[in-house]
């Protein structure tokens, strides 16, 4: 529906439809500008007043308004209004968005248009490193909450002339910004037209959760697939990196995480302490978290089959102190990985004042009393916390977490039913892990496969600066619509 050029039909219809008198932090007041009658329409908060407060001191000022009828409303925004970004609409679905995203908006008598004056701020935490993309050295700073903002610190990273931000907007009703970022010359098109018209299709609400709600709307997933299918960060170096090697970023309003597209398995492995620290360290550390991803996976299922069905064996090579029925070995891993999942989400969302005491309690105290409760050996005990630091290793919370989901499956199947249990348990998660969608259809396996040796060398190993980026952006293939 269009504005009418009549002022008090379009303040009737502001009245109708947004609950102007009843809504405190609503703003709308009747204007003189000249001789002509105005209306300001905008949300106490989103506002910024100095620089409103210039643009209406002028436009009500009689020396500033010495034409005080207003003729041409395209030539009156250009000749009066210059502190702000301002831009001309017909539509009332354009000013309720825009109005209720920030910019205030002014309704001039006889013109069936209204002005957009972008002078918006938003309430917003001070930047800081994530808490969970902790590094050494490196840039402290991370993305937060306000979509401008995550923008810029991008864009002072990538001071590209081909750098593009492409906005859209989704939800029903919270009408959430959602920004593309890419390179110009070095995105794949296909990829970009297909995340650009999946996002204008979504028929949605809200987007609840921000950029994990667009995650799963983006890549609806299936129950066996528990790995990630898309990377998300919250350090704008790691984003501005994947960036300038051909990657699209995903921004969301309200929301501290970009989403990276494309993705592969490999991603999971990287790190940005990898490149604060001399290259030989770096590959050390890296093939160090290389190791952690099979020895989280296979540590306690292979414990529990050599102890609980090769008894002999496992007493022999010291892996036992003593024998244990399967199904007594088989109740001791369960309950320690309990244990070990209620000490880790217990500490990580108790307050930092009693995180440290919690762990110091849960791992002496708990663990000892487990052990002579004989629930628990101290064997099981061993392995648990060897399984736990490599998981804690990985650098992606969501990767660890799908392996966490996998070894639960894998000493279920062996505790179950054996050698034979493990070999097929094993067997259905890699073929869960292959078959894990990423958007656009590519292999989650690239560049093993399809196999690309190069791309493989940089990511299993640091590579030194001038060789860390490829020459030209590595092909994954051809996009594929799964929808």
């Amino acid at each position: 529906m269009n504005l009418s050029s009549n002022l008090n039909e379009n303040i009737k219809y502001l009245n109708e439809n947004l609950p102007l008198g009843r809504s405190f932090d609503l703003m709308g007041r009747t204007l003189k500008l000249g001789k002509t009658d105005a209306f300001f329409l905008g949300v106490n908060g989103f506002c910024k007043t100095e620089v409103l407060q210039q643009i209406f001191s002028d436009l009500q000022n009689p020396l500033y308004m010495a034409d005080d009828l207003v003729v041409d409303i395209a030539d009156y925004v250009n000749s009066k209004i210059g502190y702000a970004q301002v831009s001309l609409t017909e539509s009332w679905e354009s000013v309720f968005r825009n109005v209720l995203s920030g910019p205030a908006a002014l309704f001039i008598d006889g013109f069936a248009q209204a002005v957009l004056i972008d002078a918006r701020t938003y309430p917003t935490r001070g930047i800081s490193e994530p808490d969970l993309e902790k590094v050494t050295k490196g840039s402290r700073d991370g993305f937060v909450e306000t979509l401008l903002f995550n923008a810029n610190l991008i864009r002072r990273r990538v001071r590209s002339p081909r750098l593009c931000f492409s906005i859209h907007s989704t939800g029903t009703e919270s009408h959430t910004d959602i920004a593309i970022a890419y390179l110009e010359d070095t995105v794949n098109q296909e990829l970009l037209k297909l995340l650009s018209k999946t996002i204008d299709s979504l028929d949605v609400t809200s987007l609840t959760m921000g950029a994990k709600s667009l995650e799963e709307l983006l890549l609806p997933k299936h129950w066996w697939n528990p790995l990630p299918g898309i990377q998300m960060t919250e350090r704008p170096d790691v984003a501005c990196s994947y960036l300038l090697e051909g990657h699209i970023l995903v921004l969301v309003d309200n929301s501290p995480l970009v989403i990276i597209l494309p993705c592969s398995i490999f991603q999971f492995t990287q790190s940005p302490e990898d490149y604060y620290n001399s290259p030989p360290v770096g590959a050390y550390f890296r093939l160090v978290r290389f190791l952690c991803i099979p020895v989280s996976l296979l540590l306690m299922p292979l414990f529990l089959l050599l102890a609980a069905y090769y008894t002999d064996f496992s007493l022999k090579i010291g892996l036992l102190s003593e024998a244990a029925a399967p199904s007594q070995v088989f109740f001791y891993v369960m309950t320690v990985e309990f244990l070990l999942d209620l000490f880790k989400y217990s500490s990580a969302l108790s307050s930092g004042k009693f995180s440290g005491s919690l762990s110091l309690i849960s791992g002496l105290i708990i663990g000892d009393i487990a052990v002579n409760l004989h629930w628990a050996s101290v064997e099981v005990l061993f392995y648990a916390a060897v399984t736990l630091l490599a998981s804690l290793s990985i650098n992606g919370t969501e990767f660890a977490d799908g392996l966490r989901v996998y070894r639960i499956f894998l000493i279920l199947a062996t505790g179950f039913w054996g050698l034979w249990g493990f070999l097929a348990g094993l067997a259905l998660i890699l073929l869960s892990i292959v078959t894990t969608p990423t958007f656009g259809g590519f292999s989650y396996l690239w560049p093993l496969f399809p196999f690309n040796g190069k791309a493989l060398g940089r990511l299993l190993f640091r590579s030194p600066t001038p060789k860390a980026q490829p020459t030209s952006v590595w092909s994954r293939g051809k996009v594929h619509d799964k929808k």
